[in-house]
């Protein structure tokens, strides 16, 4: 019985599936011809709905036959309403357009801020950018594993991240060209850098929820500043919607690293953000009670759960013509990581570095990161438009580190666990802040022939460290038990107070006429900036010695903030080569063409730029040029070519020449110590000059594809690197200093490609980079009388921080209707130098490691959602090695230093980071 059941129920289902079908079809915009992602279409007396996917595409399943009404709806945009005679057997494949709906504004900038966030408009400004341009959505940062600008870039291809002390992403290498080679604008200006010494934006400093999208730029054209040679990063932020628009996101997590020890803190609200010289005068001498011993209070603890939130609102106001968004972000962190360093020395009697001591450090780090942003914009008439940015952020580092170094010196004897040790913590606050605030026009006369843009800019960046204190204790280890002992001689204690500001004040033009020629009609561009930076520096350090120098842990004392100390230069060290003024006047003018005839878009022209770039030691210390200045104009040709092969295939060639200057600070000849060498400056230190040239091929077939295809190759002149040298006067020290090495090559290529499959997605790209430049190098030679000498040889090695390969996956998850997103995202950074040793084949380099990161975001009908996000999830390590062992490192019985022929410098793990939250939009 049960055989004619199953018989008769396999007859019920042939029968069923003969008289119903599939009713497939694609949903696209009519006006752009691009895919709608998320529209909904339902078939009336069915009860069948479903909505449209990544590709705008859609599946209606098991449909009978009949006559049906098929609807097509998404926000903003007018219904479609269909009539369907479906028959037994059909299989229709429909193609939809809809139209927008509601009163549209006019435009007068080149390019609509309508959906700038969207993945559509950042495929379609990668096919129409002059520039060889990559863009990261917003939709796609929000959905994204990444709460910083710094770990978003790192997506992007031919694009690798240097890592700050807690694992994140802090600094973009693009195609191979080490941070100093790039600049970083807001909404297409440039701002100014809080770092300490150079001209490189930390992009970790920006939290990722504040932009629309992000752009990289890898070509120049004559109408943006030239001193870039890997490439340009613009964050442009959000703008004003079209109707009153709520985005607001809150979310807590956890560092794993916190899971398995506790974070160190001290109190930094008890910091003096002035020097006691500040505060009461040059001529004031210290006393221990200028210092707080808030500093070196140190407890342990586990730290409260990670807080990360934002909040943007934006409407348009008197018939669109007034814009105003307004956006914040807030974000306090906990992480650390633990790290393992192990100092070294070349000696005559070996090639490769001998390891000397190990430092085994934990570092327990706050962040605290603000981000304003405000825009508001009012449209006059249809030609004529007033525009005001603002942005500000600010982050805040609370940092300890703790220290146990075990010293491989005579008295070392792993077997019976004997050694002599170092105790060192050191307490740092950093705080770092930008703020821009632009005025811009946009304005058409004669008939739109002519567009003016202009713009007034006054932007500043801070970076302050107020009493960065830093105290040492000398330890011993006997039979494997460890002691403190005594206070380390010398000066245990140190604060430290550094400060630096730059202040720009910039104005900007920008001129565009059309005029037909020949029969074509063709954009003639002109313009300029000229800006004012002004740069100050400021340096003060005290020492202070114990009173009882023979003091004992756990006898004499068992705080730190127990201790008594002597000020031992209670007058301070503000007299010191790092206080000074710097500044840098800018001059710069282009002209610009751009036509199209018939599948060929040519843009050319020139760029002039004067720099007057100079310092002023307040306290020199002997210096023989305290002051000095460097004055040079750079004419910067380029020529950019488009060829449409169809309409949705081109190539893509360009060559421009640009510059790198150098940074304030390397060209102020001082002298600083730092934790583990010398550094000075160079005031003969040149611009580096660059010849860039770009062809790739771009295919768009649809917004649900894409495949970029491309080489490069650059030519550097004059190439600034960081190399050790030895002092003339003193042979036997050595120091870190920049300098220009010849000329270096640099050659790539690249590919990206994306494609949706309904529902899922992938995005993949890759990078190969090579480069070359040569430097000197130190090396031993043994004469034939068995005499050892030092020698300058040159050696050939890749560029600083390029890697080889580079490169990205991530796979993406979407279904509209049940209102899921997903995405696992993993990347792979190639080998790369990360210190360039004083000798030959010792160069410090960073392995090359994998790093996987994953996010999902559940979205609810009442514009509630709930999304997580995990980073690091493999653990992935920082490790740098010297490529090369040394016989003698074998006896220190040390397991971690020597693996594959490579001597272990430094590893640093930082453990998995989880996050959960809500998002509600309005």
């Amino acid at each position: 019985m049960s055989k004619y059941l199953q018989t008769l129920l396999f007859l019920l289902l042939c029968v069923t599936a003969a008289n119903a079908t599939k009713l497939k079809g694609n949903v696209y915009d009519r006006k752009t011809g691009e895919p709608m992602v998320g529209a909904t279409v339902s078939l009336d007396k069915t009860g069948k709905a479903t909505t449209t996917g990544l590709d705008g595409s859609f599946e209606l399943k098991d449909v009978p036959k009949g006559h049906f009404t098929l609807k097509v709806s998404y926000i903003m945009y007018k219904t479609d309403v269909q009539e369907l005679d479906i028959e037994k057997g059909d299989s229709p494949k429909l193609k939809i357009y809809l139209e927008e709906g509601g009163k549209q504004l006019q435009e007068v900038t080149i390019s609509t801020k309508k959906n700038a966030s969207t993945e559509t408009t950042a495929r379609r400004l990668e096919q129409q950018s002059v520039q060889v341009l990559n863009a990261v959505s917003g939709k796609a940062i929000e959905i994204s594993p990444d709460l910083t600008v710094a770990n978003v870039i790192a997506r992007v291809s031919g694009v690798s991240v240097e890592r700050n002390s807690n694992g994140d992403g802090q600094y973009a290498i693009l195609r191979g060209m080490d941070k100093r080679y790039n600049y970083t604008l807001v909404n297409g200006v440039k701002i100014p850098s809080p770092d300490n010494k150079y001209r490189y934006v930390p992009l970790d400093i920006f939290p990722s929820d504040l932009l629309a999208r992000l752009e990289v730029y890898k070509t120049l054209t004559p109408n943006m500043e030239g001193d870039a040679v890997g490439g340009v990063v613009n964050m442009v932020m959000k703008d004003a919607p079209d109707r009153f628009e709520v985005n607001a996101n809150i979310a807590t997590g956890y560092s794993q690293l916190f899971f398995d020890r506790k974070f160190m803190s001290y109190d930094y609200g008890s910091i003096n953000h002035r020097s006691p010289s500040e505060i009461n005068g040059k001529a004031y001498q210290a006393t221990q009670a200028d210092f707080p011993k808030g500093t070196f209070n140190y407890s342990l603890k586990k730290p409260a759960p990670n807080v990360v939130g934002s909040l943007s609102l934006g409407q348009r106001f008197f018939d669109s013509k007034l814009g105003v968004l307004v956006a914040g972000s807030y974000q306090n962190t906990y992480r650390g990581s633990n790290s393992i360093f192990y100092d070294s020395k070349v000696v005559p009697t070996a090639q490769y570095a001998a390891i000397t001591s190990r430092n085994d450090r934990e570092y327990s780090e706050q962040q605290k990161r603000y981000g304003l942003f405000s825009k508001v914009d009012y449209v006059i008439d249809s030609r004529n438009k007033l525009s005001l940015f603002n942005t500000y952020v600010n982050l805040q580092n609370i940092q300890v580190r703790d220290e146990l170094s075990t010293n491989f010196s005579t008295d070392y004897d792993p077997v019976k666990g004997n050694a002599q040790l170092g105790y060192s913590t050191r307490s740092r606050f950093t705080e770092q802040q930008i703020y821009s605030g632009m005025l811009r026009g946009d304005h058409k006369v004669f008939n739109d022939k002519l567009k003016i843009q202009w713009s007034a800019v006054y932007s500043s960046a801070e970076n302050e460290q107020p009493d960065n204190t830093t105290i040492d204790v000398n330890g011993v280890r006997e039979n494997f038990v460890d002691r403190r002992t005594l206070l380390s001689n010398g000066t245990p204690v140190n604060h430290r107070w550094e400060r630096n500001t730059d202040e720009d004040k910039a104005g900007y033009l920008d001129l565009t006429y059309t005029a037909p020629v020949a029969g074509v009609n063709v954009d003639f561009s002109a313009g300029g900036l000229y800006r004012d930076k002004q740069r100050s520096s400021f340096y003060n350090n005290y020492s202070l010695t114990p009173v009882n120098p023979n003091a004992v842990y756990g006898t004499d004392f068992q705080n730190y903030s127990d201790l008594q100390f002597t000020v031992t230069n209670p007058g301070g060290a503000v007299n010191n080569p790092l206080t000074y003024d710097a500044s840098e006047k800018t001059t710069a003018g282009y002209g610009m063409f751009k036509f199209k005839a018939a599948d060929l878009q040519v843009v050319g022209g020139a760029r002039v730029e004067h720099t007057d770039q100079g310092y002023n030691m307040l306290f020199p210390q002997g210096e023989s040029r305290p002051k000095g200045n460097q004055v040079y104009t750079d004419v910067l040709p380029s020529l950019t070519l488009k060829y449409y092969l169809t309409d949705k295939e081109q190539l893509h060639a360009s060559y421009f020449r640009s510059l790198n200057r150098p940074g304030f600070y390397e060209i102020v000849p001082s002298k600083v110590v730092e934790e583990e060498y010398q550094e000075r400056g160079n005031p003969d230190l040149k611009r580096a000059i660059a010849d860039n040239y770009d062809l790739r091929y771009e295919l768009f077939p649809d917004a649900s594809m894409q495949l970029l295809a491309g080489a490069f190759y650059k030519n550097i002149k004059d190439p600034i690197e960081y190399t050790f040298q030895a002092d003339a006067v003193r042979g036997q020290d050595t120091y870190y200093t920049p300098g220009n090495f010849g000329t270096a090559h640099n050659y790539g290529a690249e590919i990206d490609f994306i494609k949706f499959f309904n529902k899922f997605g992938v995005k993949a790209n890759y990078t190969y980079t090579h480069s070359r430049i040569t430097t000197p190098k130190d090396t031993y030679v043994t004469d034939p009388n068995g005499d050892t000498r030092k020698i300058s040889v040159n050696q050939s090695r890749p560029l600083y921080g390029q890697s080889e390969h580079i490169a990205n996956i991530s796979f993406l998850y979407k279904d509209t209707k049940k209102g899921w997103d997903a995405q696992i995202a993993g990347a792979y950074t190639g080998p790369r130098i990360n210190t360039v040793s004083q000798f030959l084949n010792n160069d410090l380099w960073q392995q090359g490691f994998i790093q996987m990161d994953a996010s999902a975001e559940k979205r609810f009908k009442n514009g509630l959602s709930i999304f997580i996000k995990g980073g690091n999830l493999l653990n992935t390590p920082s490790k740098l090695f010297i490529k090369g062992t040394n016989p003698t490192n074998a006896a220190l019985k040390d397991d971690d230093i020597e693996s594959n022929g490579h001597t272990l410098i430094r590893s640093d793990y930082y453990k998995q980071t989880y996050l959960i939250g809500v998002r509600y939009k309005l």
